[in-house]
């Protein structure tokens, strides 16, 4: 049993626990829903929402959904917009799906961009430096590959850009699995961690997103920004792309669209690699933000704070009795707060119950990729090594040369 007498190490645990209980609290009730994960519902949007637009998809091999994802930029609402798709290679099997899409929309503006041209490390920057060169339009939207939006998602996306004091429109996502257990697993990563935490970020008033599932700004932002070449060398580049915008006095407007991401991987292995990856990608650009992550992984602390609250006898000692209280408060809140967010994030009754099982496993799988994540110098990306130290030392030299 816990000795009368409360140690300071024990109410620092007992505060974390308290911590990561309002966090889980605060995410449930900013969550939207799943109301809104599609962009359906209908704005009246300024007229200058409708200039004409350029699409930047840079893409890489033949997705499981490539098509279907990229079919649905060929349906939009907005009147003028050109869609430019980027490749490395002849040989890439995106090629073939891209001029498959051209033969079924003759009536878009399609252009395939084949070139090797790699410019620097980021390889994923370096089609985009071949694309924006090939760009027709003064709006400009770089769009994943894997992502599947609503026919008005170029409409309301470049709506903010009316404001002369907006410089980037980001978008969040939401998970679609494209597979078995392990890609409802990284759904949930997704689904039920990274986009309430965001959520949190944008009420607590945080604006320095940059997510590369959308991310919409004017040709003049991006030149006076340094353009791609700033970021030839950069990990996070759609980060840097709108850091480097607010660092010209623009703001960034977390748009209310949000898109439906793949998530593809098959087994264990492949999806600790992709979220250590991202992980690692945001202890690189704010570490601080990073070493607080720890308390957005609930299962975990709901555990700790379960055990403490067993560990404790019922007696006089009011500093004991007060731990005693706070930890079981903890513990029945932060149940209560996990479950809602599950609630809110979940698509469906039988999407709740299905998955329901999963949260202690996905929240403990999401700690230890923090632990590794504090660790390594370095990730992989599409076979590519990128460092991580001196981002921003690398991220502002380019900038300075490509000025």
């Amino acid at each position: 049993m816990i000795a009368h007498s409360v140690p300071l190490l024990l109410w620092i645990v007992i505060a974390l626990c308290c911590a990561a209980t309002c966090h889980a609290a605060i995410a449930a009730l900013v969550h939207p829903g799943s109301r809104g994960a599609s962009s359906s519902r209908r704005e009246d949007s300024p007229a200058c929402a409708y200039e004409s637009v350029s699409v930047l998809k840079p893409l890489c091999g033949a997705e499981p959904r490539l098509y279907a994802n990229l079919e649905t930029f060929c349906v939009q609402t907005h009147p003028s917009y050109q869609l430019l798709f980027g490749v490395a290679s002849e040989s890439d099997p995106a090629v073939n799906v891209v001029r498959r899409l051209a033969r079924a929309n003759p009536e878009r503006d399609i252009e395939l961009v084949i070139d090797g041209t790699a410019h620097g490390s980021n390889r994923k920057v370096g089609n985009l430096i071949n694309l924006a060169a090939r760009a027709k339009h003064d709006v400009i939207v770089i769009a994943d590959s894997d992502i599947a939006v609503e026919p008005d998602y170029l409409v309301r996306v470049t709506a903010p850009l009316a404001d002369a004091d907006v410089g980037v429109v980001t978008c969040l996502y939401r998970g679609r699995r494209v597979g078995g257990f392990w890609s409802r697993v990284g759904a949930l990563f997704i689904d039920e961690w990274f986009a309430p935490s965001v959520h949190v970020a944008n009420a607590g008033g945080y604006g320095r997103f940059g997510f590369g599932a959308t991310i919409a700004l004017r040709r003049d932002t991006l030149v006076k920004s340094g353009g791609f070449d700033a970021l030839r060398d950069c990990l996070a580049d759609d980060y840097w792309l709108a850091e480097h915008a607010r660092e010209l006095g623009l703001r960034t407007v977390l748009s209310e669209v949000v898109v439906a991401t793949d998530v593809i991987e098959r087994d264990l292995a492949s999806l600790w690699r992709r979220e250590t990856r991202w992980l690692r990608t945001i202890r690189s650009i704010n570490p601080l933000g990073f070493a607080f992550l720890c308390l957005t992984f609930t299962t975990p602390w709901l555990l700790t704070s379960a055990l403490l609250g067993l560990g404790f006898e019922n007696g006089p000692d009011l500093a004991q009795s007060a731990a005693d209280t706070l930890v079981d408060l903890s513990t029945s809140f932060g149940l209560s707060a996990r479950l809602l967010l599950h609630f809110r994030s979940a698509r469906s009754w039988r999407a709740f119950w299905r998955d329901l099982p999963l949260i202690p496993l996905r929240d403990a799988l999401l700690c230890l990729q923090w632990l590794a994540a504090l660790f390594g110098s370095s990730v992989v990306w599409r076979g590519v090594r990128i460092p991580l130290d001196d981002a921003r030392d690398r991220y502002d030299a380019n900038a300075s040369d490509s000025q």
